[in-house]
């Protein structure tokens, strides 16, 4: 029901519908014929993608997956940027998370089921950012936001860990934690990170290992977590450093790397007494470790610090105290000084009575 439709005016009759008097309430029936699915694929309202016909089945590709796509990406405006896949060009085939595309394709695609068409709209941020690139047909101005109108025509997802062989796991990982180095020694540390917590999971402590590899497999686990460590150092992720270093010393706990970034962690959280711990532990093991000495040093001069601090914190806090403690007892002397004057009164108060009454018996 939608009272006032056409407000005071109406609507004079037409072909197709009638005379609407002034002021009506209009009753519509309405029927849901279709509708397209529009999903925030980041989480962050800046890569969506709208999905026009859905795919053959629910599986996606996901991360790793192999793609083959084509599309059409335009600006805005409509200007047509590039294609992949049509007027007998082939398609584009790429491996996800593998920063081949643009990272809000790349995403995008990920989730696509195979037959899916859909329309895939990305901000700058995940596009080509804030510089001018050329493209196939068009070039990309500055800040732009890009449409892509993209069919999943197949995919091959990344072989699972629980359809290897052991041989294949430690295999995989093993390609996985290099694939971590390189990304690392570019700067990438976020994406290197995922790639050591990828090979570790193929090499979990849930899978079964031939005694004759079950070396090799903890040497594999304890650097991808010392790495991993690393990169969450880089990313200012303390926590996380902390928690990858305690996993390598559960099981080395002399590992001299383990406790000295463990303590590096420690000192940006704080947390002295326990940097301090792990500084000793390492010397103990390498006493004349360069690195490990020259982070002792930064320690004690990080404690020296803390202690002036709290120093000039307690003298603050006892002054204050000092400070209250004298307003309390000047206030104690003022009130039994009130009260000695006021007693004062009331006793000569007292006695002007008894002296008003002799006088009158007198009389």
């Amino acid at each position: 029901m939608i009272a006032d439709a056409f407000g005071e005016v109406g609507r004079d009759a037409d072909n197709e519908f009638g005379l609407i008097p002034p002021s009506s309430v209009l009753s519509i029936d309405l029927e849901l014929v279709s509708f397209k699915p529009v999903i925030d694929v980041t989480g962050d309202s800046k890569v969506f993608k709208k999905i026009l016909v859905e795919g053959a089945d629910t599986i996606a590709a996901s991360e790793g997956a192999t793609v083959t796509v084509r599309y059409t990406a335009k600006l805005e405006d409509g200007t047509i940027l590039e294609k992949k896949g049509f007027d007998g060009e082939d398609p584009l085939q790429f491996v996800t998370d593998e920063e081949q595309v643009i990272s809000g394709l790349d995403q995008a695609v990920a989730t696509m089921t195979k037959g899916e068409q859909s329309i895939v709209t990305i901000h700058p941020e995940y596009g080509y950012g804030s510089i001018e690139v050329k493209r196939d047909i068009s070039i990309v101005p500055p800040n732009s936001n890009i449409i892509y109108e993209v069919e999943m025509l197949d995919f091959v997802k990344e072989k699972a860990s629980w359809e290897m062989s052991e041989q294949e796991k430690i295999e995989t990982a093993g390609r996985k934690k290099e694939e971590g180095n390189l990304l690392f020694k570019s700067g990438k540390y976020q994406r290197a990170g995922k790639k050591y917590d990828k090979a570790v999971d193929y090499i979990s402590e849930d899978g079964y290992f031939g005694d004759g590899d079950h070396k090799v497999v903890k040497a594999l686990r304890v650097s991808c977590w010392l790495n991993g460590a690393a990169c969450c150092l880089k990313l200012n992720n303390f926590n996380g450093a902390i928690e990858l270093c305690s996993k390598v010393l559960d099981i080395e706990f002399h590992n001299v790397k383990a406790l000295y970034r463990r303590a590096q962690a420690y000192m940006e959280t704080a947390d002295l007494v326990l940097a301090e711990l792990d500084i000793k532990k390492a010397l103990e093991v390498e006493p004349q470790n360069r690195e490990v000495k020259l982070m002792q040093k930064n320690l004690k001069q990080l404690q020296g610090e803390s202690n002036k601090r709290d120093a000039t914190l307690y003298t603050n806090m006892f002054a204050h105290m000092r400070n209250d403690f004298s307003i309390a007892t000047k206030k104690l002397k003022v009130e039994k000084a009130e009260d000695k004057k006021g007693d004062a009164e009331v006793v000569a108060a007292e006695m002007g009575k008894v002296a008003v009454s002799s006088d009158s018996n007198g009389c």
